[in-house]
């Protein structure tokens, strides 16, 4: 097959997978669904937008920097499913749709009165707080526009807003809601910052990027001052910084899709069209997670790391490292564009220069440990395995050893690798004791595993004489023992607490590792208080709480067992709030002269 010919295919390989996504997306049903809320759409983010182990699987639509607006149902169908999970989506609310599509609906706050009533009864028939039910099609149908919901701030939300989800209702895969043709202003394509440029003779793990600034001009970004990219790299590959705006004035949101074009040919793409939630966590491959997590800006790879089994980009020729075998200059072409279909465009000549080729690397790696393979650090006192799917590119695993002579510690503390290097799924870590267990400490046994940004704590399992949990990052693992009981605020002082000024109680419950459960009685019953976000845990006096004296008794419990449980008694009674005080009115009238004379000052000057 000649050059030309082979150009020409590639070509037209690549107007076909342009015009399938285009043809995918025209396919799905554009103007089914109706805005959510009822004033103008106006996103905080994007579907796709970069976040610590997912990308982002919705849109984050703004409330006006307010709680409680009216939520309504894209489309008719009727509430499949509601959720209350008090760390990612808080109160949220899915309806599934005659089309086969289904919409989420999350932070929010109360739902409307009848289903609000009916979730409020299941949990207090099953005494939990965060909980999750199932409705036929029967018990709660809704209509196009319906009331469902106010908009909140619970769960993992940072601050109000509406996050809306669209996904296919059998499998689950979420869909860009921006291409169903909402009605949101975008004249503004995406911008270019930065090139990153990795050796793919080694893994990206054992080095840092060689990075290039870039300039907007007429034509499209290029790299200033720098016609030819001169390199002495025979396999590289690129990472662009890279964001989208849906007009001047809009936050940067993230991008939709990217292309590398080596000498006009369309190697690989990465379309953020749509994503399972079973890939997300493969953003640590699409990105460059250690230099995010060293402090860096997100970076997106323009080729696939040989461990990335996500499904993210489409590799048309190969996987987008590339390959000069010539001193010849090569055009290079990134294209990025958003949603919406706007584009921009990164252009520069690329040229192989033998002279600027480093030595061979001569470290001595007498451990590798490569993705698509188990692999296993198995010493006398530790051991660790890493399933197949686990790395995303090859790595050394450094392993030390720390000793720590604390009262409450049970082994050595075992170093594994870059905390900073991702991994894809769990690890299974096993220690050995280094000291006997005292019986009473045996059910008391954690591993931590800790690094610089924060530690994880796992109940650990025994397995004979070892010890064992599961973590999703690499750092530093110690067994210790936790023998601290949860502290627990209290509601206040006396033998009888006067509850009549307050319109609810909070708890705020604390832990040396974290508490696990909380729990609360009203007079020998369970009583619903709400942990909509962060630590605290409220009960807002309610019907269950009628005027009187009441028994109040709570217990909190940590990751191993160990509880506090306090009781109080307090009365309710008919309050009435004072009046506020009237501010004192200033008498208007003319001073009188003062009859004395000014003293002058007797200090010296």
């Amino acid at each position: 097959m000649t050059a030309k010919r082979s150009h020409w295919l590639y070509s037209l390989l690549a107007m076909a997978i342009f015009f399938n996504v285009r043809q995918a997306a025209s396919q799905l049903p554009v103007n089914y669904f109706r805005n959510p809320v009822g004033i103008p759409l106006d996103l905080s983010a994007n579907f796709g937008e970069l976040r610590p182990n997912h990308w982002h699987m919705g849109l984050d639509v703004r409330t006006n920097a307010k709680e409680n607006l009216p939520i309504y149902a894209a489309a008719e169908g009727y509430i499949a499913h509601i959720g209350i999970r008090p760390q990612s989506f808080g109160r949220f609310i899915i309806i599934n749709h005659p089309n086969g599509l289904s919409t989420l609906y999350a932070h929010l706050n109360d739902f409307f009165p009848e289903l609000e009533k009916y979730v409020t009864d299941k949990q207090y028939e099953k005494e939990t707080w965060a909980i999750e039910l199932d409705f036929t099609k029967e018990q709660f149908p809704v209509s196009k526009g319906a009331f469902i919901a106010y908009s909140g701030n619970t769960g993992g939300s940072q601050g109000p807003h509406l996050h809306f989800e669209i996904f296919e209702t059998k499998t689950g895969k979420r869909l860009n809601p921006l291409l169903f043709n909402f009605n949101i202003t975008d004249n503004v394509p995406p911008a270019i910052t930065r090139l990153a440029v990795y050796d793919r003779s080694r893994s990206v793990f054992d080095q840092k990027p060689v990075f290039y600034n870039l300039k907007n001009t007429d034509s499209g970004y290029i790299i200033p001052k720098m016609p030819v990219m001169k390199t002495g790299l025979n396999r590289l590959s690129f990472a662009i910084q890279a964001y989208d705006k849906m007009n001047s004035g809009g936050s940067p949101d993230g991008i939709f899709s990217a292309q590398l074009f080596f000498d006009e040919v369309l190697q690989i793409k990465f379309v953020l069209d749509s994503i399972d939630y079973e890939e997300t966590a493969y953003i640590n491959s699409q990105t460059d997670h250690m230099h995010r997590y060293t402090g860096g800006a997100w970076l997106q790879h323009v080729a696939k790391l040989p461990g990335d089994n996500g499904a993210a980009y489409k590799t048309i020729n190969g996987d987008g490292v590339i390959t000069l075998a010539d001193t010849m200059l090569h055009r290079v072409r990134i294209v990025v564009s958003d949603a919406k279909g706007l584009k921009s465009e990164l252009n520069f000549m690329l040229q192989y220069i033998d002279s600027l080729a480093s030595k061979a690397n001569t470290t001595d790696y007498s451990v590798r440990f490569a993705p698509n393979k188990v692999n296993v650090i198995s010493k006398p006192d530790f051991e660790m395995f890493l399933p197949k799917g686990a790395l995303y590119d090859t790595i050394t695993p450094y392993y030390y050893t720390v000793s720590n002579k604390q009262s409450n510690t049970f082994s050595l503390a075992y170093q594994v690798a870059n905390p900073a290097i991702p991994i894809h799924e769990d690890v299974v870590v096993r220690i050995k004791l280094n000291k006997p267990v005292p019986e009473t400490m045996q059910d008391k046994l954690l591993i931590v595993r800790s690094e610089n940004k924060g530690r994880t704590i796992k109940k650990a399992i025994w397995q004979e004489q070892w010890l064992s949990a599961a973590f999703g990052d690499f750092g530093t693992y110690q067994v210790l023992a936790d023998t601290t009981a949860p502290q627990i605020n209290s509601i206040g002082k006396g033998d009888t607490v006067n509850l009549s000024a307050a319109s609810r109680i909070i708890f705020t419950p604390t832990d040396n590792f974290g508490v696990k459960k909380f729990r609360a009685t009203l007079n020998g019953k369970w009583i619903r208080f709400t942990n909509d976000k962060s630590r605290n845990w409220i009960y807002k006096f309610d019907e269950r709480c009628p005027y009187g004296v009441h028994e109040l008794t709570v217990t909190a419990e940590d990751f191993v067992g160990n509880t506090t449980t306090k009781t109080w008694w307090f009365r309710r009674e008919p309050y009435t709030p004072p009046p506020p005080k009237k501010k004192a009115v200033k008498k208007t009238g003319t001073k009188k002269k003062s009859s004395s004379v000014k003293k002058t000052s007797s200090k010296k000057k």
